[in-house]
C-alpha cells in the first residue's frame, strides 16, 4: 500500500462521545461509560466524534505550528505569521504563480530583457506583507524555517 499524510485545517472542541450524541439528538443508553475526544467540523460544516488519541495524533492547534504545517495551511490559501516578527500585521501568503504565463508590464519586460505583452511565466512562491504596508516576495530565514510558533491568521 502507499503511504499518505494528510493537511487540512478543521474546528474542534473537546467532547465525550456520549455529549456529541447528545448534540445530535440521539438517544444514548444511560449506563453507557463516556469516551474522551473531540467534536470536528470540517470545512464544508460537515461534523463528526474522533477518539481523544486519534485526534491528537493527527492534530494540533494553529498556533504553535512548524513551518512544514504552516507551508500546507499557506497553500490552502491561509495567511500565516509568527507572533516574534519586528512588526505588527505582518504576514506571509502563498502565491501560486503563473505557470501558464502572464503578459508582462513594461516594468517587467525591462528587468527580463523581455517585450512588453510577452508571456512572462511565474512558479509559485511566497510573498509577505511588511510592516509598511508594502509585499515583496519572501524566503525564510533558518529561524523562520526551525521555529514552532508559527499560526494561522483569520
Amino acid at each position: 500500500m502507499n503511504k499518505y499524510i494528510g493537511v487540512k485545517l478543521i474546528e474542534a472542541e473537546p467532547m465525550t462521545d456520549v455529549e456529541f450524541e447528545n448534540s445530535k439528538g440521539h438517544i444514548v443508553l444511560p449506563d453507557r461509560e463516556p469516551r474522551d475526544g473531540y467534536m470536528v467540523k470540517y470545512p464544508d460544516g460537515y461534523t463528526s466524534w474522533s477518539p481523544k488519541d486519534v485526534f491528537e495524533e493527527a492534530y494540533r492547534e494553529t498556533d504553535g505550528m512548524t513551518f512544514g504545517l504552516a507551508i500546507e495551511a499557506a497553500k490552502k490559501g491561509h495567511k500565516i505569521s509568527r507572533p516574534g516578527w519586528n512588526g505588527r500585521g505582518m504576514f506571509v501568503v502563498y502565491q501560486k504563480g503563473y505557470p501558464q504565463g502572464i503578459p508582462c508590464n513594461k516594468q517587467t519586460a525591462d528587468a527580463w530583457g523581455m517585450n512588453e505583452g510577452d508571456l512572462f511565466i511565474c512558479q509559485p512562491y511566497l510573498q509577505i506583507k511588511n510592516v509598511d504596508g508594502s509585499h515583496s516576495m519572501w524566503v525564510p530565514s533558518i529561524n523562520d524555517t526551525l521555529a514552532s510558533d508559527w499560526m494561522t491568521l483569520e
